[in-house]
């Protein structure tokens, strides 16, 4: 039997679709609300999902019909962290323009507030209005943007080993609150950023976060879980990424109890077209989609739904398919007091700088 699968579910806005707050279930100003963010996170927990991730990006507001506003995806994931108790939280940040020190700072803190269910979802910004609405240079191509993944990815990791596991004290009898011996400069100089450290946070509780990817982008040492996109389960099965873990991207479009997924999907279209990002797509009925996710189980260690839209599609997977799943056994649920690590099968990462003398001051 197949290792169980890991389900992730996308909860950014309402939904995949460029037009999904025109179905939503809620008045459109509820959107930028705690209580609709713990709603959704609460949903995605009690059905058995793994995961949530939270899209972000940093374009500014449009001429489209559709614009995107949203919180920002580290503070509805700090939201989401103290409102839940075993679901994991992967906010995406992008690398192109963002400072390394603070994306490790921003995520170390996210795991000391999940005790341990955090991840880091890395992405790029490819469009110009990314670069404009950060003040800075454009970083054009795929290369250059792979460049800065992989230099932010690398000194985001580092920072995160920068302090060692032991390195707080806190001992009042000798009013030391810091070993200083277990800081450590990571001393990292790039083409576009340079950072000594150390860190400004004490060591995840997870030593190092769960770092999720797409394909190709980070180099496969450095990322605990590939995402992989593909339009049929043949590419998918195909995929060789070199990484510890693989997750499938999938868009899904659900029957619901008063239209068919593609009436749904055509209401849409007529606002603006769902955009074809090469994912596998599924657009009928739930049980349809527990076919297909079986089928994807003995193929991938996880899969990433992206609903059409939330409030009508997250409702049928948690009524319809993920029961169905959870009784078949195809589905992992996670597991109380575990951490994201130990929910995937990953080790704990030893601290790269334990056995190294490099101490960064007398800091206490």
């Amino acid at each position: 039997m197949p290792t169980p699968l890991h389900l992730a579910l996308e909860i950014d806005g309402d939904g995949a679709h460029p037009a999904a707050w025109r179905r939503a279930a809620h008045p459109p100003e509820a959107l930028l609300t705690p209580h609709r963010v713990r709603a959704v996170a609460a949903i995605a927990e009690n059905a058995g999902f793994t995961l949530v991730t939270l899209d972000d990006e940093a374009l500014p507001p449009g001429r489209a019909p559709d614009p995107v506003g949203r919180i920002g995806a580290v503070e509805r994931a700090a939201f989401i962290a103290a409102s839940t108790s075993v679901l994991g939280i992967a906010p995406v940040i992008s690398t192109t323009y963002a400072e390394p020190f603070h994306t490790s700072s921003q995520l170390a803190s996210l795991d000391h507030i999940s005790i341990g269910r955090a991840g880091w979802v890395v992405a790029e910004s490819a469009a110009p209005e990314s670069a404009r609405a950060w003040g800075r240079p454009l970083v054009d191509g795929p290369a250059a943007r792979a460049g800065e993944a992989r230099d932010s990815v690398r000194v985001t990791r580092e920072l995160w080993d920068s302090w060692e596991d032991d390195a707080v004290i806190r001992d009042v009898a000798t009013s030391r609150y810091l070993d200083a011996d277990q800081l450590h400069y990571i001393d990292f100089t790039g083409e576009t950023f340079a950072v000594k450290g150390p860190a400004i946070v004490p060591r995840p509780p997870q030593g190092q976060l769960v770092v999720f990817a797409p394909d190709g982008l980070v180099p496969a040492e450095q990322v605990d879980v590939a995402l992989v996109a593909g339009r049929d389960v043949d590419a998918l099965r195909r995929a060789s990424t070199g990484t510890p873990l693989t997750f499938a991207e999938l868009e899904v479009a659900l029957d619901t109890p008063t239209d068919t997924a593609a009436e749904r999907v055509a209401d849409l279209d007529r606002r603006a077209g769902w955009p074809d990002r090469g994912r596998l797509r599924y657009t009928g009925g739930a049980d349809g989609l527990v076919r297909l996710l079986t089928e994807l189980a003995p193929v991938v260690d996880g899969v990433r739904l992206h609903p059409l839209v939330l409030d009508e599609d997250v409702a049928v997977l948690s009524r319809l398919v993920l029961p169905a799943l959870l009784r078949a056994r195809t589905i992992a649920r996670p597991v109380p007091g575990a951490s994201l690590r130990t929910t995937f099968g990953l080790p704990r990462p030893t601290n790269r700088f334990a056995d190294r003398l490099t101490p960064a001051g007398d800091a206490r």
